[in-house]
């Protein structure tokens, strides 16, 4: 699986040069054309930027796991679905189809559920994974219809042809419905508030999934498609306020409540929440550096993020405990793995000459460019920066270097497999923070220009530009990191039992809530639908299917003359009528006996009954159906007699009475349907059909028999394979033996 990932990252970066020369490179393949549905794929800088992150990150965590989960006896079930996952990211990012992107998008979290529940004989995995597919999966249908919405608002389901009619799309009423679901379903991919709760509750999964999902492909799945739809959504006020408020939010958030923790991966998740703030913030803001900065910090963001859970990983694997209060000392026997962990971290931390500095000095500058909420957008940036640079102390200096007594026991070194992978991504965002000119800035321009839909738009990266603002903030944000750090035990003193209280209101606890009562619910309702009583499953049948009737007869214009019934009732012969009161007064019988015997006895006489009506109606061949059986249901329910259960009689007045009642409402919506039809018959050209082509193409003169067997033959195969089962199951019952012990 890692050289499938490898082969497809080297293609990806074949195409490089064909996709830098062009603007982009269109594949189209007819699927489903009838529903516009069709495999179009689009490859521009956008799109190959995330198509490459996925690929590599891929590649190096696949190694990674064969490390992580040694000897695992579901490795190759990891494999699988890691690999799905990673062939559904790759089809999100490169589909130009908006169908083709939702199916891949649904994909995503199937896979991603899978892997987070990977360790599916722990109920804080499971939970963690329902969760994630529940959140997710609700964003995915509000996606659905947002996505929906907007081919309907432009004419047209490819993401081609809806950047050419921008305007269309902007003047449609269709626009703001659209532009609201969508957010909707990128806020719950991407973990915005009030969302987040799902992502560092997913750090249940193996560090392995958390690296390559939680920081690099998944949660940026949401990231990627609202860079996708900037070029149409950007003039928008909606889109700018919410993005800049709910990636505000988040961004602030996020930073909070990582200091709170001192469990590895959360921190690392929260942090990450942050980051993915910071990034709908750039978008929302808008302008070109803000652009350049969302890119440039997202590619930043996975090369650390990334390394610092695979060490995060590879700690908890050797040292048996994610801790930090635990950890000291590490490199001494994690040398290698506290290298990669360093230089991961002073990137996060934003130093010359990591690639991060370069991130962080463009957030800065497009933050103090920013038209909207200028003060509030850069304080928020800065605060989070501030928090940055004290998460990359605490993860790099605190556990690996910094020397307090005796280091932590370490019950076996990392092998290859464990701090290779860590240590490339932490060397990567070294070479591209030294040499962004010719490796990378080309390809991020392209991106940015995607993203923008300006092709004009140029993009360069330098280490240096003098001294500037953005330079003296950068050195503010590390001594206030630092001096953050040093009292960082005193702030989680305070703010960890203050903020308890305040997450009993939080959203997770909400869904939590929500999801208890929802499950109550549902529990509720199927003990009351699913009762094991057979005379309930009918009630409900009868009842479904009268409210059905009646919502169409009461929307039907046609109604019952009732003048003309008179005369009919008139007609009605003495023989029909005595049939009638013996059927009556057998129904009226039946209710009050107490014998199985005499039950069975009386509806075989209402049967027998019915089969008079049929042959005084001109049915012999039903009436002779009917015949057969009754006698052959007689029969049978007289030697299963002594098998079935005791008799059981409605003492209760009101179940009586509400069965009755149940009774007469369907015998009268079946009467009313019956006269409605035969006084407004439909005038159909199947009758003609059928009278002139039964003899002439079936053979037979007998209508009914031939449209059973011949013109409805599928029809009546099925209904043979249910009697069929039936008969089987009453053969089973007649050779029932009871249990001498009951």
């Amino acid at each position: 699986m890692a050289l499938l990932a490898f082969a497809v990252f080297t293609y990806l970066c074949l195409l490089l040069p064909v996709v830098l020369q062009q603007e982009f490179i269109i594949q189209s393949h007819t699927w489903v054309p009838a529903l516009a549905v069709n495999l179009n794929f689009r490859l521009d800088g956008l799109s190959l930027l995330f198509a490459l992150l996925i690929s590599f990150f891929g590649f190096l965590v696949m190694i990674y796991a064969s490390g992580y989960l040694e000897d695992h006896p579901f490795l190759g079930r990891f494999y699988m679905y890691l690999g799905l996952f990673m062939t559904a990211m790759l089809g999100l990012v490169s589909a130009d189809n908006i169908f083709l992107l939702f199916i891949f998008w649904e994909v995503t979290s199937i896979t991603s559920f899978l892997l987070i529940g990977f360790n599916n004989d722990l109920e804080k995995s499971r939970v963690a994974a329902w969760q994630a597919l529940l959140v997710t999966g609700l964003g995915g249908l509000a996606l659905m219809a947002g996505l929906v919405l907007l081919g309907f608002a432009g004419g047209s389901f490819t993401f081609s042809s809806l950047f050419q009619s921008k305007q269309v799309v902007l003047e449609s009423p269709l626009f703001l419905p659209a532009l609201l679901l969508i957010l909707l379903g990128c806020f719950t991919k991407s973990a915005q508030f009030p969302f987040h709760f799902w992502l560092p509750n997913a750090m249940q999964a193996p560090t392995p999934v958390s690296a390559y999902l939680h920081s690099a492909t998944m949660v940026k799945a949401g990231i990627y498609l609202l860079a996708r739809l900037s070029p149409l959504f950007a003039t928008s006020e909606v889109w700018q306020y919410t993005l800049i408020t709910i990636g505000g939010i988040t961004a602030l958030l996020g930073a909070f409540l990582a200091l709170q923790h001192s469990d590895l991966k959360a921190i690392l998740a929260y942090t990450t929440i942050s980051a993915l703030g910071l990034m709908v913030t750039m978008l929302g803001i808008g302008t070109g550096v803000a652009l350049k900065a969302m890119l440039v910090f997202l590619l930043a963001h996975a090369l650390y993020k990334g390394t610092m859970f695979l060490v995060a990983g590879a700690v908890d694997h050797s040292a048996g405990t994610r801790d930090f209060n635990q950890l000291k000392g590490l490199a001494k026997n994690m040398p290698v793995t506290a290298l990669g962990a360093t230089l991961a971290s002073l990137s996060m931390a934003g130093l010359m000459p990591f690639f991060g500095f370069i991130g962080k000095e463009l957030i800065y500058e497009a933050a103090l460019e920013s038209s909207l909420f200028v003060w509030v957008v850069f304080s928020l940036t800065f605060l989070t920066g501030v928090t940055f640079v004290t998460v990359a102390i605490l993860l790099s200096y605190s556990i690996f270097w910094k020397s307090a007594g005796a280091p932590t026991y370490v019950e076996h070194s990392p092998t290859p497999a464990l701090f290779v992978p860590p240590l490339i991504l932490g060397i990567a965002g070294l070479a591209l923070g030294l040499m962004p000119g010719p490796v990378v800035t080309p390809i991020l321009e392209r991106a940015v220009q995607s993203v923008s839909g300006e092709n004009l738009l140029k993009l360069k990266l330098v280490l240096w530009h003098g001294v500037t603002k953005e330079l003296g903030l950068s050195v503010l944000t590390l001594l206030l990191g630092l001096l953050l750090y040093k009292y960082l035990y005193q702030v989680q003193q305070q703010m960890v039992p203050m903020m308890k209280k305040v997450y009993a209101y939080g959203p997770d606890a909400i869904y939590h809530r929500f999801f208890t009562l929802f499950l109550k619910g549902a529990k509720g309702l199927i003990s009351a639908i699913q009762s094991g009583y057979l005379r309930s499953y009918i009630i409900f049948i009868i009842l479904f299917f009268s409210a059905l009737t009646f919502i169409v007869i009461w929307k039907d214009i046609s109604h019952l003359t009732m003048v003309t019934w008179g005369d009919k009732i008139r007609e009605i012969r003495i023989y029909e009528l005595v049939i009638y009161f013996l059927v009556i007064t057998a129904l009226f019988y039946l209710l009050g006996t107490r014998s199985r015997l005499t039950s069975i006895v009386v509806m075989g006489l209402i049967g027998y009954s019915a089969a008079l009506f049929y042959i005084l109606f001109g049915a012999p061949d039903v009436a002779a159906t009917q015949l057969l059986i009754e006698t052959l249901t007689v029969v049978i329910f007289v030697l299963l007699l002594h098998k079935l259960p005791a008799f059981v009689y409605l003492s209760h007045q009101f179940k009586k009475y509400k069965f009755i009642a149940i009774a007469i409402l369907f015998g009268s919506v079946m009467t009313y349907t019956m006269l409605l039809v035969q006084e407004h018959a439909v005038s159909s050209d199947l009758k003609e059909f059928y009278g002139k082509a039964s003899l002439v193409q079936a053979h037979g003169r007998n209508i009914v028999n031939v449209i059973l067997v011949d013109f409805r033959a599928l029809d009546t195969l099925g209904e043979i394979i249910v009697l069929a089962v039936a008969a089987l199951g009453i053969y089973a019952l007649l050779r029932l033996k009871k249990d001498k012990n009951e």
